[in-house]
């Protein structure tokens, strides 16, 4: 025996589970693209605002032979040029642990006033060279 399902030729329609495999496969596509939407702008942001650090400061005070404890402040268009005049990097060398092991933090200021830190830092020398409070100023000996 032959059932037939008998349909008027006016109410034809989706079923539930269509219309929700339609609706999930728009929204996977949908979230996609924001997705990209989202990243590119997000590059754009990082390549128009240089990313500045005070690693060229690190740097030269690792090439120095000698550091000495206090703080200081330098211009980091001094090491980098024009692009990044007024970038102000302020640091303070610390000596931490006896023969002549220094702690350096760094920090690094927005050209505008009122503007937070751009960017910290911490880095830690050995300096045998340098005149160290901790060790009553042995390390002045020339070694």
């Amino acid at each position: 025996m032959k059932t037939h399902l008998h349909r008027r030729h006016g109410q034809q329609a989706f079923s539930l589970l269509e219309v929700m495999i339609a609706t999930g496969i728009f929204f996977m596509g949908a979230f996609a693209v924001l997705s990209l939407v989202s990243n590119s702008l997000e590059n754009a942001r990082r390549l128009s605002r240089p990313d500045v650090d005070a690693g060229p400061v690190a740097g030269f005070l690792l090439m120095t032979n000698k550091l000495v404890e206090g703080s200081y402040e330098v211009d980091l268009g001094d090491y980098l040029g024009e692009a990044y005049k007024s970038y102000r990097v302020e640091y303070n060398v610390v000596e931490v642990e006896t023969n002549c092991f220094y702690q350096v933090d760094f920090l690094v200021h927005s050209p505008e006033h009122g503007q937070p830190v751009i960017s910290k830092m911490t880095v830690d020398y050995f300096k045998p060279g340098s005149p160290g409070s901790l060790d009553g100023g042995i390390g002045m000996t020339g070694r």
